[in-house]
């Protein structure tokens, strides 16, 4: 090097131009930048040296005449000619090349291009080489797909910034994906995601599942009531379009051409008996009344095998979801509810499929015979449980149809008692949330159009449970190992009603799944299948598959591994449903309580859970709600007291409750 040379060297990676000035020691410069300040450079961090002389007062003038000749796209013509002759160039060939000039201005000029460049040309010592095309196509591409994501990044912040301030957004694919990773962080399932970091921070929000879930709100994206104990689970919310693009040609089934050898049960009076929110109808009753005198009981179970077939998108999204989910803020369907609601429903005034079981008993109670059919029916009347209880209330003449069934199913409640049932009637509730998220919590009674259809249902499990037991076949069989019951002496030491019961209820094992026949303890049956909820619970739907395909004289679908192997898989997914759906019922229940804090609430203690530590569980007798509850005072199991909620956050899943005194009720209603 000598003095007054332009050299370009690099200052933390940032391009920079300075003029030497003098030796410093045996290999080093001395250089002076536009701004005066010096550096001390080594000619090998030197990039480029630019011939002539100059002074550091020339170094802006000479950028700025080097700006003029700064068009990247100009590198796009010199690529095509020296790729195809496969040449290469230094910065002086590619200044005449590009400019017809190989002045000192020109050749710098054409080093900043060649050295700036990422697409066509790569450094080889002092010279650039071009670089193939599927080399340049490609880098092309990626650069593409980086700036694109750019463009989508930056729109994705004008978007949140528009929804934090309150306006309406339609949220863009990209946007969606943005978005997942914010409620991955929510939901508790990845807090390492850089995208969700850095939007959180771009957001002012903290980088946890709580300033996850606010943004989410905020923005609209989520509702501050979110289900994420529904989200946390793998049942899936929606239908695949795989799933849907079967629907329509199920929908168009001829029901006389796919329904040939049923049994003709069309000319029976068929009850549905359901709550008046029931949109998937799948049992309906009647009463065949023969000459002899005898009754002939006959349930209808609607059949949705007419439409789905093992093996296929419907039956395998049915398996993957087990259960329909019933939650307060409304159903989640097994199948597409065009299906489950239409062709796969016993509709009035329909003709219809189903799986009739017709059943006589003996005086007692017990089957005395009994028949299964593939058959058709028509539903006569819609019922509710209110309709029935009216019915048998009044005593209405014309429909002694409902009577009898009443009639039956005491008959049959004794029987199953005196086959050694166990009874539990613990109060249960049913949690609603209109679409406005008022929630409402209404006690159900067991009254005897309840207790009327589900004998019913019980004693069609019941002949399930025998026609397999007859016929060897594999079928889910349901039972429950029998219990150690409290002495009779302990159960009357305790209130009778709900403490006495739930002493009975803490000593029942868990049921159990088999592919034989299993007695059932409690509900006192040698064999129990499942077989009246085809549309909404998965191993209802396998026991048709089987029953069906043996009344036809057909191979079973399934073989009893095969079952085994079904019904193991659907029995955890049926599991992670049930805790959705009693999850998601604390939550709304928590916030009933918050919602009402003023409330005094009769509460009953009903067993203890820790009892040397004074922790009991409660039962809010008005909502049917069991909560566990620290005592500060000694109590007795059944004792009744008034108590309000001092604390009730559902998010946190937090609530508290105290004991208050009649003066205390007196000032608060005063």
């Amino acid at each position: 090097m000598e003095q007054g040379k332009l050299i370009e060297f690099r200052v933390q990676g940032e391009r920079r131009l300075a003029v030497t000035e003098r030796p410093e020691g045996k290999k080093d410069w001395i250089a002076i930048d536009a701004g005066g300040q010096s550096h001390k450079i080594r000619p090998q961090r030197v990039d480029y040296m630019v011939d002539g002389v100059y002074e550091p007062s020339q170094i802006n003038s000479f950028l700025s005449a080097v700006e003029s000749y700064l068009d990247p796209s100009s590198l796009a013509i010199a690529w095509e000619m020296l790729a195809e002759d496969n040449s290469t160039a230094t910065p002086q060939q590619m200044a005449e090349l590009l400019f017809s000039d190989q002045s000192p201005l020109a050749c710098y000029a054409a080093h900043c291009l060649l050295s700036q460049d990422k697409i066509y040309f790569k450094q080889k010592s002092d010279y650039y080489e071009p670089r193939s095309a599927a080399q340049v196509a490609e880098i092309q591409h990626q650069l593409e797909v980086q700036a694109q994501k750019e463009r989508e990044k930056s729109e994705f912040i004008a978007h949140l910034k528009q929804a934090l301030a309150g306006e309406k957004i339609k949220w863009s694919e990209s946007d969606r994906i943005r978005l997942e990773s914010i409620e991955k962080v929510a939901l508790q399932t990845d807090n390492a995601a850089k995208v969700a970091q850095e939007i959180l921070n771009e957001a002012g929000r903290n980088y946890d599942a709580q300033g996850a879930f606010q943004l989410l709100v905020d923005i609209g994206w989520w509702s501050k009531h979110e289900n994420l104990f529904l989200r946390r689970s793998s049942y899936p919310t929606n239908f695949s379009k795989k799933v849907l693009d079967v629907v329509q040609p199920r929908l168009q089934f001829d029901l006389a051409e796919t329904e040939k050898n049923r049994l003709d049960l069309t000319h029976l009076k068929v009850s549905t008996i359901d709550d008046e929110s029931t949109t998937e109808i799948d049992d309906g009753l009647s009463i065949e009344y023969l000459d002899n005198g005898t009754l002939k009981i006959w349930i209808h179970i609607a059949d949705p095998t007419r439409l789905v077939s093992p093996g296929d998108e419907l039956d395998l999204e049915a398996r993957r979801r087990s259960t329909s989910l019933y939650l307060p803020t409304g159903m989640v369907s097994m199948f597409p509810s065009e299906l489950a609601t239409g062709p796969m429903s016993l509709v009035q005034g329909k003709v219809c499929s189903a799986i009739s079981f017709g059943v006589i008993l003996d005086q007692a109670g017990g089957i005395q015979e009994y028949e299964i059919h593939p058959s058709l029916i028509k539903p006569t009347y819609r019922l509710t449980y209110d309709d029935v209880d009216e019915m048998l209330h009044l005593g209405v003449q014309n429909e002694p149809e409902i009577a009898d069934l009443a009639q039956i199913s005491y008959l049959r409640r004794n029987w199953r008692k005196s086959q050694g049932s166990i009874q539990i009637k613990m109060p249960e509730s049913v949690i609603k949330v209109k679409e406005n998220e008022e929630v409402t919590i209404e006690l159900i009674d067991s009254s005897p159009s309840r207790q009327l259809v589900a004998e019913m249902m019980i004693l069609a499990g019941q002949v399930g449970g025998r026609y397999g037991t007859e016929h060897d076949l594999p079928l889910p069989y349901r039972g429950q190992p029998q219990p150690e019951l409290p002495s009779e002496e302990e159960l009357l030491q305790l209130p009778a009603g709900p403490t006495r019961f739930c002493a009975l209820r803490s000593c029942m094992p868990r049921s159990e799944m088999s592919m034989s026949p299993i007695r059932h303890a409690s509900l006192g049956l040698e064999s129990y299948v499942q077989v009246t909820s085809p549309i909404r619970r998965y191993t209802d739907l396998l026991a048709h598959f089987q029953i069906k395909a043996h009344l036809q004289g057909e191979k079973l679908p399934f073989s009893r591994e095969e079952l085994q192997e079904i019904v193991y898989s659907v029995s955890s997914s049926s599991y992670e449903a049930t805790l959705v759906e009693r999850q998601t019922n604390r939550y709304w229940g928590l916030e009933y309580l918050r919602r009402n804090a003023e409330c005094v609430w009769d509460v009953l203690v009903l067993r203890w859970l820790r009892e040397d530590e004074n922790l009991g569980l409660i039962l809010i007798e008005d909502l049917g709600i069991e909560l566990p509850h620290r005592f500060d005072r000694p109590v007795t199991l059944g004792e009744r007291m008034e108590m309000q909620v001092t604390r009730a956050d559902p998010q946190r899943d937090e609530v508290r409750l105290k004991e208050i005194t009649e003066a205390e009720i007196q000032a608060i209603t005063s």
